[in-house]
């Protein structure tokens, strides 16, 4: 248990408030640099389809988190997103089910899938890479055969869209716009970051990142722990799967597959190392604020899709250079 106590204790150190006051600190300068150079980007429409974009973005960077700190790799998010979308979309449109048995279905769809990668991984030692790139195949696939390459839309189940779009914050507090999805963003955010900081599964997913070999010689049942952490990655996706499908109002069965991309971007600007043992939820919902705050001002300056693309493939290896430095200095 000393192991596994160094482990947790070294994660959560290195994790720290620098990383952190770096990654806020570009946040902060991106929006200077928007700002004066565009009088919309402070427009309060602009900053609400900002905060809309970061919330599946983010909801998704926050599953990866979890895979990632453990020392792995999942490649996929995105399309385990669009098949749990498909799945709510089977259940609520097929099937003609009540909307709860849509958002269990598409929850319960991703913490399966999800299980199956860390079976992948954890039982039959396929590597992170490997496995969960067949996976995302595999969904792919899976989303297309199910909806009949077709999109199923949502429009018998008119509360629906009020899941990601609707504002039950206006209600409360009036002229106060922020849509459901965010909210729903900050609340797996503050669940997810005190599974971390205060149960035993947080405390294993840095133990693993940091020494798995360690934790295993404990006597601890490593693959157990790891196959759970994929499971609620899973779930994770299956809420992001929700917040997408009710902002189209539909599921688009050949959508999701480069979110994983912009995810773990998000996750790695936010501090969390590639090697694992070290990352925090803030840090990432910062990272996910950051890839959202420069695609929506490259769009606003009319810079072109091509060259969005590119800067976004050099923040990425910029940032995993920085973790790389960060590492060898430690």
């Amino acid at each position: 248990m000393s192991a596994i106590k160094l482990g947790w204790d070294a994660g959560l150190k290195s994790s720290g408030a620098y990383q952190k006051l770096l990654a806020f600190a570009s946040l902060v300068a991106l929006i200077i640099v928007f700002s004066l150079a565009s009088p919309n980007f402070l427009q309060t429409s602009n900053i609400i389809a900002i905060l809309q974009a970061t919330s599946v973005n983010g909801v998704l960077a926050i599953g990866a988190t979890l895979v990632i700190i453990t020392g792995g790799i999942d490649l996929s998010v995105g399309t385990l997103m669009t098949f749990c979308a498909v799945i709510a979309g089977v259940v609520l449109t097929y099937w003609g089910l009540p909307l709860p048995f849509g958002i269990v279905a598409a929850i319960a769809a991703g913490a399966v899938c999800g299980l199956i990668s860390g079976t992948l991984v954890a039982k039959m030692r396929i590597p992170p890479f490997i496995a969960t790139l067949g996976m995302m195949l595999i969904l792919k696939g899976l989303s297309l055969v199910i909806s009949g390459t077709k999109p199923i839309y949502f429009n018998g189940t008119p509360n629906f869209p009020m899941i990601s779009t609707s504002s039950l914050i206006s209600a409360i507090v009036p002229g106060l716009p922020i849509p459901n999805g965010v909210l729903i963003l900050f609340l797996v955010a503050g669940a997810v970051s005190y599974v971390l900081g205060r149960t035993v599964l947080g405390r294993y997913c840095f133990a693993l990142g940091s020494n798995e070999e360690a934790v295993r010689l404990s006597g601890v049942n490593t693959d157990g722990w790891k196959m759970a952490i994929y499971a609620l990655t899973g779930a994770i996706c299956g809420i992001a799967g929700l917040l997408i499908a009710s902002r189209l109002n539909s599921a688009q069965p050949a959508l999701g597959q480069g979110y994983e991309l912009d995810a773990i971007a998000a996750v790695v600007i936010g501090g969390t190392s590639l090697s694992g043992g070290r990352g925090t939820i803030l840090g990432t919902i910062i990272g996910a604020l950051i890839m959202s705050v420069l695609l929506n001002g490259l769009r606003i300056l009319s810079v072109a899709q091509e060259w969005q693309t590119v800067l976004t493939g050099s923040i990425i290896i910029v940032a995993v250079y920085a973790d790389m430095m960060r590492r060898r200095r430690n």
